[in-house]
């Protein structure tokens, strides 16, 4: 990771990044604390998720608006934009307005949506193929270690002033990653504009993704992880709720313990990738999904904090080897359509398991679903281990050397002339 961070321009990226990544670690849980303090339902907090995600079913359209143009200023923009579509949650002060969570949920999914799917281009821009998982490791891993301290400040500062600060923090991130992104010198590839035609590119992504046999067995097998995988986001709060027989905040305390886990596998995740391929990551990630949810059927803290120790573990190893697969597999022009339909396809399944378990949290006891949700994703991370040999094992990077610049000896002086007398 130390490698990558050697080059000036994904160093100045990654700063930028800083500053996103902190407004969301604060933002996402505090929008499902907030539903479910203002309504008392763990449905209905679970559901908040579900409006985040619900936009994803625009990825094709999002990624051919996103390979239309230059990625850095449109990055810039998008940012941007995330800071306003956040204002309406000052006006959030009873039951009646969580409605207004809602809405502003779903823009900033579609944003999420749009950001992601630039973030791969610039990358894949700025970053060599064999530094790539390093490039994606590194952004995890900070991800992942600020939920050591995202969820749990955003949990008590919501307690302690409501929610109307941390809609400013997330503001400032947002604003302080376009200015820095703005800094950044990156060689624009041609966009191809007027060349696209939707009717016939739209689905250009999803074409891709068929036809490529790594990327077709990942997002088979992860897709069906995220058929339960969803469930969790309304299980947690009824595992704290009726489990644990403590407050919804506590939530902020047990996802600062999976943030542990995250960084641990935030640091690994390029060498499980050099060692294992990107199919081989992504199993590994969604194998230990499995245990993870199995434990959590059993409401005791430390048994709990052991299995968030292994979910945290298993997020960033997913994202690595999906990510760096994507990108190592598709052709710049292409990268903002398959980035957004790779999304979709696993975040479609995952928004129907959310908004289901929403519904059967109410129904059936939260343990027997976790027992689901640890069998499923135990059979998918099996079904893409079988399938590790379709990726190579990515090679370790060269460390950037520098040559100093040798000078020619000066040339012999030639004598001057002198005249015939």
């Amino acid at each position: 990771m130390r490698t990558v961070l050697r080059r000036p321009e994904f160093r100045l990226l990654f700063g930028g990044l800083l500053a996103s990544m902190a407004a969301e670690s604060i933002l996402l849980l505090a929008l499902a604390i907030w539903v479910k303090d203002l309504t008392g339902s763990d449905g209905l907090a679970g559901a908040t998720i579900f409006a985040i995600i619900a936009p994803m079913v625009l990825a094709p359209l999002v990624g051919w608006a996103v390979d239309r143009y230059p990625r850095r200023p449109f990055f810039i923009i998008a940012n941007l934009a995330t800071a306003a579509l956040l204002t309406p949650l000052f006006t959030v002060s009873e039951s009646a307005d969580v409605r207004i969570i809602y809405v502003v949920a779903v823009l900033y999914g579609l944003s999420y949506l749009t950001l992601s799917a630039l973030l791969n281009g610039l990358i894949q821009q700025l970053v060599p193929v064999d530094l790539l998982a390093d490039a994606n490791g590194l952004l995890q891993t900070v991800r992942q270690g600020l939920r050591l301290i995202g969820p749990l400040a955003g949990a008590a500062l919501y307690a302690a002033v409501g929610g109307w600060l941390l809609t400013a923090l997330a503001m400032t991130g947002f604003v302080v990653a376009a200015a820095v992104v703005a800094l950044l010198r990156v060689p624009e590839t041609p966009s191809a504009g007027g060349e696209l035609r939707w009717s016939a590119e739209l689905g250009a992504g999803l074409r891709h993704l068929a036809g490529e046999p790594a990327l077709r067995r990942a997002l088979l097998g992860y897709g069906l992880g995220s058929l339960v995988m969803g469930f969790t986001e309304s299980l947690i709060f009824a595992y704290v709720d009726h489990g644990l027989r403590r407050d919804a905040a506590f939530v902020g305390v047990l996802v600062t313990v999976q943030g542990v886990g995250g960084l641990v596998g935030g640091l690994f995740s390029a060498a499980t990738v050099r060692r294992a391929g990107e199919v081989g990551t992504l199993a590994a990630g969604v194998t230990l999904f499995g245990p993870a949810a199995l434990a959590l059927a059993y409401p005791a803290l430390w048994l709990g904090c052991v299995a968030l120790l292994l979910a945290g573990a298993a997020l960033p190893l997913i994202t690595v080897g999906l990510n760096t697969l994507i990108q190592r597999r598709t052709p710049a022009g292409l990268l903002g359509r398959v980035a957004a339909a790779s999304e979709a396809l696993v975040s479609g399944p995952q928004a129907v398991s959310i908004g289901a378990g929403a519904l059967l949290v109410g129904v059936f006891d939260y343990r027997l679903l976790f027992a689901l949700v640890g069998l499923t994703t135990t059979a998918a991370g099996v079904f893409l281990w079988r399938g590790r040999s379709l990726s190579t094992p990515t090679p370790t990077p060269t460390p950037m050397v520098h040559i100093p610049l040798q000078r020619r000896p000066p040339a012999p002086a030639t004598p001057t002339p002198r005249p015939t007398p």
